[in-house]
C-alpha cells in the first residue's frame, strides 16, 4: 500500500475521531422543553400552607413526583377553569404515569376559598389535584416567593373578581423549579415537558 493510500485513509478516521472527541466535550444534552426553562431560579423555593382536607402541606411533602403549581381562585370565570381544564387532560393523557404527579392550587383569594369549597371545586377536574390556602399574611407570603401577582377588582353590588398572574410551574422529582408555562400554551406543550420530567 502506498503512502498516498495510507494518508487518504487515515485523514477521515482522524476527522471522526475529532468530532467524537468534540462531542463528549460538550457534556449532557439538554432536554428539548418546549416551555419556559427556570433551571437554577432562585424563587419558589417553598410554601407552608395547608390543603383542602386540612393537612399542613409544603413543597418538600411532594418529593419523587413532578409537581405542579399554580395560582388561581374559585370564582374565577376564565383563566382557572380553563388552566385546570388542560391540567386535567394531561393526566388522562399521561396514563398511570400521572400517579407521579401532583398539581397544586393555590388559591389568591383567601377571603372566600374556604377549606369546604376547595375540596368540593378543585377535585372535580381531577381527584389527585389539592387546593392549597392560607390566611391573608400567608397567601401574601407565598405570593411574593413565587413572584405571583394577584388584587382585588370591586364588582357592582359589592363582590370582587381577582385580578392574577396566569402561569404555571412545574417542579422536577427532586423538587427543583425547572419550567414555566404561560397561560394559553395548552395541554400538549405541557404535557410533552412533564413526560420529559418523568423521565
Amino acid at each position: 500500500m502506498t503512502a498516498t493510500v495510507v494518508h487518504r485513509l487515515v485523514n477521515p478516521l482522524l476527522l471522526l475521531l475529532g468530532l467524537l472527541l468534540a462531542g463528549c466535550d460538550s457534556g449532557p444534552a439538554k432536554p428539548a422543553f418546549q416551555l419556559t426553562d427556570l433551571s437554577g431560579a432562585d424563587f419558589g423555593r417553598n410554601f407552608q400552607l395547608t390543603d383542602h382536607n386540612g393537612k399542613s402541606r409544603t413543597l418538600d411533602d411532594f418529593k419523587g413526583k413532578v409537581v405542579v403549581v399554580f395560582f388561581g381562585y374559585i370564582f374565577c370565570p376564565d383563566v382557572c377553569p380553563t388552566t385546570m381544564g388542560e391540567l386535567a387532560v394531561v393526566m388522562k393523557e399521561l396514563g398511570q404515569d400521572a400517579e407521579r404527579v401532583q398539581v397544586l392550587f393555590i388559591s389568591v383569594d383567601p377571603e372566600r376559598d374556604t377549606p369546604e369549597l376547595l375540596s368540593k371545586y378543585v377535585p372535580t377536574f381531577h381527584p389527585s389535584f389539592l387546593g392549597l390556602y392560607g390566611d391573608a399574611d400567608a397567601t401574601l407570603r407565598t405570593a411574593k416567593e413565587f413572584k405571583i401577582f394577584y388584587q382585588k377588582q370591586p364588582m357592582a353590588g359589592g363582590s370582587y373578581t381577582v385580578d392574577h398572574s396566569a402561569g404555571t410551574y412545574l417542579y422536577d422529582p427532586a423538587g427543583r423549579l425547572r419550567l414555566f408555562s404561560a397561560y394559553g400554551q395548552g395541554a400538549q406543550k405541557l404535557l410533552h415537558d412533564i413526560r420529559l420530567l418523568l423521565q
